[in-house]
């Protein structure tokens, strides 16, 4: 048997929080449900992450930044059309969507969440577009991708054969936010 090496066990107890924060949510995960789920003690999870809030933002931050839509180069009404209608035809959830989406009634978490979707959307896009009320314009596209999300979690996927419809006319209404 190898011996357990603390990147080892700190990318386990990362694992189990990652997929049971997206199972359950903030609230409902316990340290212990934590320990169990990694194999590791309570202690080293504290250890290596100083408390469950914290644990938490380091699963936010591991999850990655908005996944290259906002590059420079392409149509930007059309990566972010895409991007949408892939979220909304995905059988599953994306799981840093399906954590805040679960977690979002702790006000524990609140400030990570918001700061996430600051720092991982609003910024980067506010950032991109620049110009006059850049921040209206970024929060407007961001409303959609957000929403998105919660529509799909509600309501389920949408027919995969209407992509290019969906893709069509969102990008018209990316386009009248983002302009």
């Amino acid at each position: 048997m190898e011996p357990r090496s603390r990147e080892g066990t700190r990318r386990r107890i990362l694992d189990a929080a990652c997929r049971l924060f997206a199972e359950h949510g903030y609230d409902e995960v316990t340290m212990r449900m934590l320990g169990a789920a990694a194999n590791a003690n309570i202690a080293l999870i504290n250890r290596y992450f100083g408390s469950k809030r914290e644990l938490f933002a380091e699963v936010l931050a591991q999850q990655g930044r908005f996944p290259g839509v906002l590059d420079e180069g392409e149509d930007l009404a059309v990566r972010l059309a895409e991007y949408v209608a892939d979220r909304l035809a995905a059988e599953g959830d994306s799981p840093v969507l399906a954590t805040l989406e679960r977690s979002a009634s702790s006000p524990q978490i609140r400030e990570l969440a918001h700061d996430r979707v600051r720092t991982a959307i609003l910024e980067p896009l506010r950032t991109r577009l620049g110009g006059d009320e850049a921040e209206l314009r970024a929060s407007l596209a961001t409303v959609i991708v957000l929403g998105s999300g919660r529509f799909r979690h509600l309501f389920g996927p949408i027919t995969p054969g209407a992509r290019e419809e969906v893709v069509s006319r969102l990008t018209q209404v990316f386009r009248a936010c983002l302009s």
